[in-house]
């Protein structure tokens, strides 16, 4: 396999300038992909949350556990439909703008995207039945039929992942004169870089879909509306996102020495490190100016103690692979400060976490009464978006310049035909219409829910909310009451 060092010997001589289309194509892609990347947590984690509800519903004969998972299933179809759409969009985005990655790995990068096509099928078909079936399945044969639209999210994304890691640390591949000859399907998928890196993405769905859920009800308590609909809404959210932060903090780390590993130019782009050295700082904001990190907070020897639980552990400077394949240095600012921003708003999240637990368990008090708490959980939903597209920025930008690291440049994959910045202008507008459509849509659904006040709410099987056991008629729903 040809390296970095030996790719990019070729290419000191006479580097060709980046064609006119990089930067529209790049913004395009950051665009789509960041828009997608919100929306994959709530696939994944809030039709998990749907599935608890409903099952404590049954289990418990709760009504408003019931009302809850029958209204996140709403929420969870509305927001499949946009995935489905800026999901599509990004498909057709790597053979339009990267035609160059299609055509010389097209037969390796497109084997995990063939695998994500069969579950996101399979998604769609039991979405369908699970939203259809409310009034007219049993019970239980109801719920079942929800288990296989968590298990489908959970591997459409795993695939996506498969095909993104696999950019960071290409194998399964046998390359002969420039073109791939042989592919090996199950080391493609299942690359050196996959494990980490779908545990690190999977646990961070469960956060930002249960911050986000949280941060619903918890407005709504601020309002007054401090009811048990509300407090159960509130706490499925967040007892999954605090439950779950702690892990996440501890894969981070192990990924974080996982890139010192395996991917050491991305590693000193974290660190703002352009030479090679021993008993390196943790260097906290600044920026990379003339080659030089300044203006930030250092914290002496941090981050080689971290990289290597030592601190005369030699950390690799991005001076040492040549100009032709080193990031720019805006490219190191960039990697810098999302990195920092993602560890920052984690440990946020992670103290919200603790301090809840203490308040809750060791001084018993009412979680709802303090309203301190709850205008920070109303706010931690976007705490942690911003985290997770911190993150997708490290792993993206930090690439840079590679498309696939140490085999294709970005510059070489790009398409060199067209005016991407007219493309881009219409992808901005289309975007624009379907986001603005799907907010305006749960808009909708949150007023028809809200529009009763606090009355009872009809469910459609299981406890009435007065004692008993009902019966809902065809077509009834569940649309007024505690919205």
């Amino acid at each position: 396999m040809t390296t970095a060092k030996e790719l990019a010997a070729g290419l000191l001589s006479a580097a060709p300038a980046d064609p006119a289309q990089l930067l529209p194509a790049r913004q395009q892609m950051a665009f789509t992909l960041g828009f997608h990347i919100i929306l994959v947590p709530f696939g994944i984690a809030l039709t998990t949350l749907m599935l608890v509800a409903n099952w404590r519903g049954l289990r418990k004969g709760d009504a408003e556990a019931l009302v809850l998972a029958r209204r996140w299933s709403k929420v969870a179809a509305v927001l499949f439909a946009v995935g489905a759409i800026t999901g599509t969009v990004l498909s057709f985005e790597l053979g339009i703008l990267w035609p160059g990655l299609m055509r010389d790995y097209g037969a390796a990068f497109g084997f995990p995207f063939a695998i994500e096509g069969l579950f996101f099928f399979l998604e769609a078909i039991f979405v369908s039945i699970y939203i259809y079936g409310w009034d007219r399945m049993r019970p239980w044969a109801h719920f079942w039929s929800g288990i296989p639209v968590s298990l489908a999210s959970v591997g459409g994304a795993a695939s996506v992942i498969a095909a993104n890691s696999w950019m960071n640390q290409p194998g399964g591949i046998t390359v002969r004169g420039g073109r791939v000859v042989d592919v090996r399907p199950g080391e493609v998928f299942f690359n050196g870089a996959f494990w980490l890196e779908f545990l690190h993405m999977f646990l961070a769905a469960y956060i930002v879909a249960g911050f986000v859920v949280a941060g619903v009800y918890a407005v709504g308590i601020l309002r007054g509306r401090n009811d048990r609909y509300h407090r159960l809404g509130f706490l499925i959210g967040f007892v999954t996102g605090a439950v779950v932060m702690p892990f996440q903090i501890l894969v981070g780390d192990t990924i974080a020495r996982a890139v010192y590993d395996d991917e050491p130019v991305k590693f000193a782009a974290i660190e703002m490190l352009p030479r090679t050295g021993s008993h390196v700082p943790e260097t906290l904001g600044g920026a990379l100016v003339d080659g030089r990190a300044q203006y930030g907070l250092r914290v002496p020897d941090l981050a080689s103690l971290l990289a290597g639980f030592s601190p005369s552990t030699t950390i690799h400077g991005f001076e040492e692979v040549p100009a032709a394949v080193r990031p720019t240095q805006a490219q190191v600012n960039i990697v810098h400060w999302a990195f920092d921003v993602m560890v920052g708003t984690a440990t946020l999240l992670l103290l919200l976490a603790l301090w809840f637990a203490w308040l809750y368990w060791r001084r018993r008090q009412d979680f709802a009464r303090n309203r301190w708490l709850m205008w920070l959980a109303a706010v931690a939903g976007a705490i942690a978006v911003l985290c997770l597209e911190s993150g997708w920025v490290v792993t993206e930008v930090g690439r840079q310049p590679w498309i696939v690291v140490g085999q294709l440049l970005t510059r070489d994959a790009v398409t060199t035909r067209g005016n991407m910045w007219a493309v881009y202008a219409v992808v901005l507008g289309v975007y624009a219409g379907v986001g603005g459509g799907a907010l305006w849509v749960l808009r909708v659904m949150k007023r028809r829910w809200g529009s009763e006040g606090d009355t009872a709410v009809a469910v459609p099987y299981g406890p009435a909310p007065g004692g008993g056991r009902q019966a809902v008629p065809a077509g009834r729903s569940d649309e007024g009451g505690r919205g």
